[in-house]
């Protein structure tokens, strides 16, 4: 069977900078396999920063190690300066108009745009993906879909657009679609959109943002197109183990509130829909297959497996605040940013090789820990 032809995906949803933390895991697998391989799955679904390694990996469906490879260089050598204006005049500038906006751009009907203006993201994944070549790995049966994932904030519907082999249809859900479209630069950058961070992009007659933030079913756009077994790479932890509860130093400063905020964005929508696709299985695996065709039950069993950091990414990135440009820093020490504190919110901005290559050695090693697991869950020794 050809590789194109299997029901395998990727799910990656990290937030900003977080999304390093999954190529560490991809990384592990690429040594896995052959050297040559083909990519072990033909769907993947990418969530914000998440949109960057899946569409990466889709442009790469005949050579999975070549793409990882690009994807680890990618994160690797990455700085602030590459994904958003991070120079001082730049900062100044972002800062200025949202501070401008928040006090007097009801007066011209302007509100606030974002922090940070990611205009050189989008010069470096013009460079970086060459998306006629979407087509022909479809085409060439080495990819069944390529799924991203985007917020709508005027009609607060969230809406996958996917690129896919003819035969998969659109869906309309309740607060929740999927589009049949030709993909580019717009569409990854849209789903990247991190509140507060960047500006929403718009696409078509609506501006889209961050694609977790009305996600509420994220397993949903893989099963839609197709899928009966899928790899979740979470860039949070799905429970705390600490039992001793924290103690406040004082009322939460913008940072940590922001912080909190996109933490329930990302890792509780992921962590509820799992639980619930775990429910489901459960439930499907006790009816009869020719039951649920004669009562036509949407209901089928799909394979999943989570893979998720063993460390918290928000403490990580508190230790490495001085890895910022001083510009940035001094915006973010204004919102309540400092080495104790507000590190939830640090660790979505904190594009710096020092960090990101921390998250790629961490997913490496959490990987490597379940090697066995995902070896048998992936059939690897066949791919």
């Amino acid at each position: 069977m050809h590789p194109g032809d299997t029901r395998t995906a990727l799910v990656v949803s990290g937030g900003g900078a977080r999304a390093a933390y999954e190529v560490g895991v991809l990384k592990a697998l690429r040594e896995f396999m052959p050297r040559h391989g083909h990519s072990p799955f033909s769907i993947y679904c990418g969530i914000s920063g998440g949109a960057i390694n899946a569409t990466s990996l889709a442009l790469a469906a005949d050579n999975f190690a070549a793409g990882v490879d690009r994807l680890v260089s990618f994160w690797s050598d990455l700085h602030a300066g590459d994904v958003y204006r991070a120079d001082p005049v730049g900062v100044a500038a972002s800062g200025g108009r949202w501070i401008w906006g928040l006090a007097a751009g009801w007066l011209f009907g302007h509100g606030p745009r974002a922090l940070l203006d990611n205009a050189p993201l989008r010069q470096l994944l013009t460079r970086q993906f060459d998306f006629p070549r979407l087509e022909a790995a479809i085409t060439h049966h080495s990819l069944r879909a390529l799924s991203i994932t985007c917020s709508g904030y005027a009609s607060g519907q969230c809406v996958s657009f996917f690129q896919g082999r003819a035969d998969l249809e659109p869906w309309h859900r309740p607060q929740r679609a999927g589009a049949h479209v030709t993909l580019g630069v717009d569409h990854v950058m849209a789903s990247m959109a991190v509140p507060f961070l960047f500006p929403a992009e718009k696409l078509h007659r609506e501006y889209f943002g961050d694609g977790a933030m009305r996600e509420l079913a994220p397993l949903s756009p893989a099963i839609r197109l197709g899928a009966d077994r899928i790899l979740v790479i979470g860039t949070g932890r799905m429970a705390d183990i600490d039992s001793e509860r924290w103690r406040s130093r004082g009322r939460p400063s913008p940072a940590e509130t922001a912080g909190q905020v996109l933490a329930g964005i990302y890792v509780d929508r992921i962590t509820a829909d799992i639980e619930r696709m775990s429910q489901v299985n459960r439930l499907a695996a006790r009816i009869p297959p020719e039951v649920r065709e004669r009562e036509g039950l949407p209901w089928r069993p799909v394979d999943l497996m989570v893979v998720q950091p063993t460390e918290r990414l928000d403490t990580l990135a508190a230790t490495l605040l001085d890895e910022l440009p001083w510009a940035v820093r001094s915006l973010l020490r204004g919102m309540g940013v400092r080495n104790d504190a507000g590190g939830a919110l640090l660790s979505y901005a904190l594009f710096e090789a020092a960090y990101t290559r921390r998250l790629v050695d961490l997913g490496y090693r959490d990987a490597m820990a379940q090697r066995g697991e995902l070896n048998v869950f992936l059939d690897l020794d066949r791919t």
